[in-house]
């Protein structure tokens, strides 16, 4: 089934219903919520692709392949999951409770806040980790488990993206 991956057709599926079925149930066993399940079927069928792609064989049992590749995923969610309410602690407990309140203040705050709204999630939290949390660029890279040239290609582009919301809006 996976040799023939260049010939494949639109309509093949590298999981059979009951594969899925199973590889949905070891996901919401491993707690990934409902809403998120589609999104760990599709990466089990990309890993399974991905594999045939590489030219390796195919699993002995695609089942329980898949079923341990669920499992990993859920696991990965878990720790994105912890990753994620760690950022958000710190970037509390940095928050300053008193802003200046004149008008031009708000103007900016609010410009500011929309563009980060419209930037990329993998931007928007690189900035603010950067210049509100006030992170250096190796731990930021730390925190989210990527290289330090991804970190400051992400801060490049968003900086890049959010002055130019600004100029745009004519608030800067």
């Amino acid at each position: 089934m996976l040799r023939g991956i260049g010939r494949r057709t639109q309509g093949d599926d590298p999981l059979d219903a009951a594969q899925e079925r199973r590889v949905r149930a070891v996901l919401a066993l491993g707690g990934v919520p409902q809403a998120d399940l589609p999104d760990g079927v599709q990466q089990v069928r990309l890993r399974l692709l991905e594999r045939a792609a590489k030219g390796h064989e195919a699993p002995r049992d695609v089942s329980a392949w898949a079923a341990v590749v669920a499992s990993n995923l859920a696991m990965d969610w878990h720790r994105a999951k912890k990753r994620q309410e760690r950022l958000g602690e710190r970037l509390a407990s940095l928050r300053q409770h008193e802003h200046p309140s004149g008008e031009d203040t708000s103007v900016l705050s609010v410009a500011v806040a929309q563009g980060l709204d419209e930037l990329p999630d993998q931007q928007r939290q690189v900035l603010v980790l950067r210049f509100f949390a006030d992170l250096p660029v190796r731990s930021i890279a730390q925190e989210l488990g990527v290289p330090e040239g991804t970190v400051k290609s992400r801060l490049h582009t968003a900086v890049r993206a959010l002055r130019a919301r600004l100029h745009e809006d004519e608030v800067v």
